[in-house]
């Protein structure tokens, strides 16, 4: 699908491969309570992020590659600030997903927003899927403002769709078709 050297520029955000020199920056989000309250991993410890980054920088040497977990870098600061990730959950049926996170000094200024829309842009042209799909937690208003903005549609609420630290969660389910 690609190489190993996906970039994706945007107006406002570059999403790039993870390079081992990025633990700081991603452990400096992926730790932050505030970050993870809506996800289903972390607060990350430093080998929680280590093992993170071998698996996303080795993704980039996988042949017939299916996910794609770039880092978001700020065009203006050149800081990165986050992670968005898109791969393929069916391959016979061409179907996709998406997430996000972004550190929090970075929210509400529209960067989530346009980096999904440059997922949506690389899965549906270059990945070739025909439907890309995301969840996000029911009190999570501000990712579900994201993926509304970024062109999905709300589908419903999957109950019980997740465990997550103990206990059974709903997640919304947004989905957007080529």
């Amino acid at each position: 699908m690609s190489d190993d050297r996906t970039r994706l520029v945007g107006d406002r955000v570059i999403l790039r491969e993870f390079v081992e020199t990025d633990e700081t920056a991603v452990h400096s989000y992926a730790c932050d309570p505030m970050v993870t309250q809506f996800m289903n991993w972390g607060p990350n410890g430093i080998e929680d992020t280590r093992a993170f980054l071998r698996q996303v920088v080795g993704q980039g040497r996988t042949p017939h590659r299916t996910s794609f977990d770039l880092a978001m870098v700020d065009i203006e600061s050149q800081a990165l600030i986050g992670s968005a990730a898109v791969s393929v959950t069916n391959v016979e049926h061409r179907r996709g997903e998406i997430g996000c996170v972004l550190r929090p000094d970075y929210w509400s200024k529209g960067l989530a927003t346009e980096a999904a829309g440059m997922l949506l842009r690389f899965g549906f042209g270059e990945m070739q899927l025909r439907r890309i799909s995301a969840t996000c937690h029911p009190d999570n208003h501000a990712s579900s403002r994201v993926l509304e903005k970024a062109g999905l549609v709300f589908e419903g609420r999957m109950r019980s769709h997740m465990f997550v630290r103990g206990e059974w969660r709903d997640s919304l389910l947004y989905a957007v078709i080529a």
